[in-house]
């Protein structure tokens, strides 16, 4: 399946998303989070579909072939969640099962707070609900510092793309990835719009008030995450005020959509089944 050639542009004000939308069956809403785009999903869409799901999934503004807006303004949570909303207008799809990883999986705990009638369930994969992620202990004070990092703008991008981005390439673990991320982020104002993510809600998600999540959901982490602890997930439930489920998960690092795609297809397509029922 070519992810690519099946997606199209919609218009969201003077955003153009890139959005994949393919299969039949109730929906499924993809939100990727940094340095990623679609592709993320690429290994675990043809097993949804095949189970007879709609897949949704955008590039998300900054990434991709998605618009790249100027400035921090740009990318904050209510904006990208009103993507998210746009997405599934555009689709015609009323309701459907919303599943988030990294800042995407921040994105789903908003609409799960603030859209609980456009969706069924919540699937957040590493990134637990954002107060569990701000009052999280010293562990996640200390994964969590590269965040800071990030809001020094000007360098901050000097430091990540010099010579060949090999600070960037040593940050991410030289993951398989990392030469399709490198070319990403090389493009004119890419690497900024990514940061702008952190520059425009980290604050936020350390202070704010922030919904609680109305939707059946499950949290999903990884035990070589190098960027979140499991507490972050695991007090998560602490948050919802309907059916929770946790699934550790072992051996695989932070970006579990490209590692372990069946497993992770299966604890989500359980636990639809099983709320469904």
């Amino acid at each position: 399946m070519d992810i690519a050639r099946d997606s199209r542009k919609i218009s969201v004000g003077d955003v153009r998303l890139n959005v994949f939308d393919a299969g039949e069956g109730p929906a499924i809403l993809l939100l990727h989070g940094f340095p990623d785009s679609m592709a993320l999903w690429r290994r675990m869409i043809p097993l949804l579909i095949a189970r007879g799901f709609r897949v949704v999934a955008p590039d998300q503004r900054g990434f991709g072939l998605s618009s790249a807006p100027t400035g921090v303004r740009h990318y904050r949570i209510g904006n990208i969640v009103a993507d998210a909303l746009a997405v599934l207008d555009a689709a015609g799809v009323k309701k459907a099962h919303v599943v988030g990883h990294d800042w995407g999986a921040v994105i789903a705990w908003f609409l799960a707070g603030e859209y609980p009638d456009r969706f069924e369930t919540l699937t957040a994969i590493s990134v637990g609900h954002p107060r569990a992620y701000a009052s999280a202990g010293i562990e996640q004070k200390r994964k969590g510092l590269y965040t800071w990092f990030f809001q020094l703008r000007g360098l901050a991008e000097w430091i990540l793309s010099r010579n060949d981005f090999a600070y960037f390439r040593k940050w991410v673990r030289n993951y398989p990835e990392t030469d399709q991320w490198v070319r990403d982020l090389s493009r004119p104002a890419r690497l900024t719009a990514a940061l702008n993510w952190y520059r425009a809600n980290l604050v936020r998600v350390l202070t704010g008030k922030h919904p609680r999540c109305r939707l059946p959901a499950l949290g999903i982490w990884s035990s070589r995450d190098f960027a979140l602890a499991e507490s972050q997930m695991t007090r998560s439930k602490e948050y919802v005020d309907n059916a929770w489920r946790y699934e550790r998960l072992e051996g695989f690092s932070h970006w579990i959509p490209l590692e372990a795609p069946e497993e992770l297809s299966r604890l989500i397509l359980e636990f639809i089944a099983r709320v469904e029922r």
